[in-house]
């Protein structure tokens, strides 16, 4: 028997647009942009659909507006009767997920990643920090150059690993640049920095998480009705009051996307929905395991194009 996961993506999946045509087609997905509105106290909607681009790509406006576009995604496709096995979400993703799941309220969700956004934003002064994308690394070798480059220039750790050749740095500016310097160096790899607010997923944000703990101490979780493969562990998680914990660590620690994927396979999954804007992490699918199936939900079509007999 098939099993089938849900993921979300995560900050840089941001589209000007992104989810207009479920909103304009279906209630439910309208009724969640118009809860995002009310929630936030601001026209989260109008920015989605209207822009400009340089203000959704603002963290703290990116994090709510792509919150938004998935479980709108999420609530067209429930009319297909499609139901998930298990859940997870690169970064940002997860809270997609969690409301997936049942584990937390849209409105609850959107306020706190608007709050999260803001906190990391906030964390670092601009210019202290930086992320860096390297490819054609191991992850073992990086790992060790990073803690070679820390002793030496500044902060510089692992933050996401999204695939076997694809890994993000992030940390202190001048340690992300000596990474890039000797990766360059070394030939046969490639280092690229990247346009962020801040050294996401590090240790420098941990300041970020103890305000986000607060917040998420205020926040009603339920258990899920289905397993969240979280970001942290990369293990099931079904325990809410451990899924709480878990997202505070988030916002410091890497996000072990490859060692999700490979922990869903390994639970059986053959089958991975990707709910939300844009195809990431069905690219990154496909480099981890290319025998499994990954099918897209970002638009309106892709939703009446889904057949069940597909699965």
């Amino acid at each position: 028997m098939s099993k089938i996961a849900f993921v979300f993506p995560g900050q840089g999946a941001q589209a000007v647009g992104m989810a207009k045509d479920v909103y304009e087609a279906v209630p439910e997905a309208r009724e969640i942009f118009e809860t995002g509105d009310e929630v936030l106290g601001f026209p989260l909607s109008t920015l989605v659909f209207e822009g400009p681009d340089s203000e959704l790509k603002q963290t703290a406006n990116t994090q709510p507006a792509l919150l938004t576009a998935s479980v709108a995604y999420l609530e067209a496709l429930k009319g297909k009767g499609l139901a998930p096995d298990y859940v997870a979400g690169h970064s940002l993703g997860e809270y997609s997920a969690l409301v997936a799941a049942g584990v937390l309220a849209y409105g609850d969700a959107v306020k706190l990643v608007r709050l999260r956004g803001q906190f990391m934003e906030e964390a670092v002064p601009g210019g202290q920090g930086a992320m860096a994308a390297v490819l054609g690394a191991g992850r073992e070798a990086l790992a060790d150059l990073c803690r070679s480059v820390s002793e030496q220039e500044g902060p510089v750790e692992l933050a996401n690993v999204n695939c076997p050749g694809q890994i993000v740095v992030s940390g202190s500016q001048a340690g992300v640049n000596a990474v890039v310097q000797r990766v360059k160096e070394a030939g046969g790899k490639r280092a690229i920095p990247l346009e962020v607010s801040g050294p996401f997923h590090s240790s420098m944000m941990k300041e970020a998480a103890e305000r986000l703990s607060d917040e998420l101490a205020k926040t009603e979780f339920k258990a899920p009705s289905v397993p969240v493969v979280v970001n942290v562990t990369a293990l099931p998680v079904t325990n809410p009051e451990e899924i709480r914990e878990l997202l505070v660590r988030q916002v410091y620690s890497p996000v072990l996307w490859q060692d999700t994927v490979e922990q869903l396979i390994k639970e059986g999954v053959d089958t991975f929905v990707e709910i939300g804007s844009g195809s990431v992490l069905a690219g990154l699918i496909r480099k981890i395991d290319k025998n499994v199936k990954v099918i897209n939900i970002n638009s309106l079509e892709s939703i009446e194009a889904l057949s069940l007999t597909a699965f």
